[in-house]
């Protein structure tokens, strides 16, 4: 009985770990009104915003892992229902949309990794933890970024996703990196790097 419970824990780990994958081929749908045809993925999205969460953890003070769980799997519902710009999302329950599709997803993992993607889901979309609002925190700053580093880029109508988003952060260390990405241009640390030493 036990082994055939662990080769099905398995398989549904495995099926979660291949629908994780699908992230990678699901496109961030708001930066398709620029034109841009080969634009970040949501897996892309969420790896820097795992990286911006675990940064802005370190100078909040703020145990890292809650903030990595979140940022992490935050858009993982996205496999199953893409990704629905602002345009669409004044037309359909997205919320209702992310939470049955989270729920659906996690249903068959073991228990103990089903409890804590939940309370890790509950705790974000609450918005009441310091770890809950950092994370928001790096997926508001992530998208700030990548508008700013696709304006630098030949897209000026990227400036147009910077406008609100700003008054949206909450720690001042996602608002002091953002004052200063704004006055910066993202591409001068590879700029730098391509110099030649004379």
């Amino acid at each position: 009985m036990n082994d055939k419970k662990d080769k099905s824990d398995t398989k549904n780990l495995l099926n979660f770990i291949s629908e994780a994958g699908m992230l990678k081929r699901v496109p961030r749908s708001g930066w398709s009104v620029l034109g841009i045809k080969d634009a970040e993925s949501v897996a892309d999205h969420c790896f820097r915003c795992a990286v911006l969460g675990y940064i802005l953890a370190s100078m909040e003070k703020v145990p890292p892992y809650k903030i990595l769980l979140m940022t992490l799997f935050n858009d993982i519902h996205e496999a199953r229902i893409t990704d629905l710009h602002k345009m669409a999302q004044r037309y359909i329950n997205i919320a209702d949309g992310e939470r049955k599709s989270f729920t659906d997803q996690i249903n068959l993992l073991p228990e103990g990794i089903k409890q804590e993607l939940s309370g890790i889901r509950k705790d974000y979309d609450t918005q009441e933890s310091q770890e809950s609002q950092i994370a928001r925190d790096a997926d508001i700053l992530e998208c700030l970024l990548q508008a700013k580093d696709y304006s630098e880029h030949g897209y000026p109508e990227a400036v147009k996703f910077m406008e609100k988003a700003p008054d949206f952060l909450m720690t001042n260390s996602a608002k002091t990196l953002w004052e200063t990405a704004k006055k910066m241009n993202l591409n001068d640390w590879w700029i730098h790097l391509t110099q030649f030493n004379r």
